[in-house]
C-alpha cells in the first residue's frame, strides 16, 4: 500500500488543465482544413474529385468544404498540385447549426455558441446524457469514452455519461441512424424530458458519412430529430467534443 502510494505521489495530477491550458495535442491531429490565398489554381478539381463523400465543391474562388461530410482522410491533400490545402492542428469544430459547417478554404469557423436563456441556466452546471449508437463503426463512441478516463475527467463539468434517457438532459448520437435504429432513436428523444438537447457526433451522425447514399441508413441525426451540436470528425478528438460540450455550458469562449 505504501508502495502505491508513493508512486501516485511521484505521479502527481494527472488530469488535463484544458481549457484553463490547451494541452501537448499530436502532430498528427487533423483539425480544421485551409487552403492557401490564392495557391489554388482556379480550374482545378483535383481535390474535389478525390473527396470519397464529395465534401469539397471546386468554384473559382478556391475549393468549399462542409465539414459534416468530411472523412479528414487526407485524399485532397495528396493530390494538390500545388500542395495548398492542409488540415490545421486547429481542433476547434463543432457548431451549432449544419450551415456553419459550410466554409471556403480560406473562411474562419464559427465556432458553436453558448445556450441561451433557461437551458443555460440548468445545464452550465449539470448536463447528462444518453449515448445513442444508431449504426456505427464505433470509433466515436470510443472517442466519447475516452472523455470519462482520470485525463480528462468529465465529471469535473458536472459533465456525466446516464444509463437511461429519462435521467438525461439531452441525448449523444454516435452513427447514421440505420433504419433498424430509427424507432430506437425517436423513442430515446421522446423518452428525454423537456428541455433537452441532441448532439450529433462525427461525419456519419451530421451527413450520413461514407455510406450517405445507402438506403438502409437515414442521413444523420436530423433526418429524425432537431440538433443542438454537431461536432465533425471520423472520428473527432475527444477535444473536439469536449470543447463543443464546455461551449454549450458557456465555459469556453475564443
Amino acid at each position: 500500500m505504501i508502495q502505491i502510494m508513493l508512486s501516485r505521489w511521484r505521479q502527481g495530477h494527472r488530469t488535463l488543465p484544458y481549457p484553463k491550458e490547451l494541452p501537448p495535442l499530436p502532430p498528427r491531429l487533423r483539425g480544421l482544413p485551409r487552403v492557401g490565398k490564392g495557391a489554388c489554381p482556379p480550374d482545378c478539381r483535383g481535390c474535389a474529385e478525390a473527396c470519397p463523400t464529395q465534401a469539397i465543391e471546386a468554384g473559382p474562388e478556391g475549393p468549399r468544404f462542409d465539414l459534416g461530410r468530411c472523412l479528414f482522410c487526407l485524399d485532397c491533400t495528396g493530390i494538390c498540385p500545388k500542395g495548398a490545402l492542409h488540415f490545421s492542428p486547429d481542433h476547434r469544430l463543432a457548431t451549432r447549426t449544419r450551415e456553419d459547417l459550410l466554409l471556403k478554404g480560406d473562411e474562419e469557423l464559427r465556432h458553436a455558441e453558448a445556450l441561451e436563456g433557461e437551458p443555460l441556466s440548468i445545464f452550465r452546471d449539470s448536463l447528462k446524457l444518453r449515448v445513442v449508437s444508431a449504426g456505427g463503426c464505433n470509433g466515436c463512441e470510443v472517442d466519447t469514452n475516452v472523455l470519462g478516463t482520470l485525463a480528462w475527467d468529465l465529471g469535473r463539468f458536472g459533465i456525466q455519461f446516464v444509463a437511461s434517457p429519462r435521467h438525461a438532459d439531452g441525448m449523444l448520437l454516435c452513427g447514421p441512424v440505420t433504419a433498424n435504429m430509427e424507432l430506437a432513436v425517436r423513442k430515446t428523444y421522446d423518452a428525454i424530458p423537456d428541455p433537452k438537447l441532441v448532439i450529433a457526433i462525427g461525419a456519419c451522425a451530421i451527413s450520413g458519412g461514407p455510406y450517405r447514399h445507402q438506403e438502409e441508413q437515414l442521413g444523420g441525426t436530423s433526418s429524425v430529430v432537431p440538433v443542438d451540436l454537431f461536432v465533425p470528425g471520423c472520428p473527432p478528438h475527444p477535444l473536439t467534443i469536449l470543447d463543443g460540450l464546455l461551449r454549450l455550458q458557456d465555459k469556453v469562449r475564443d
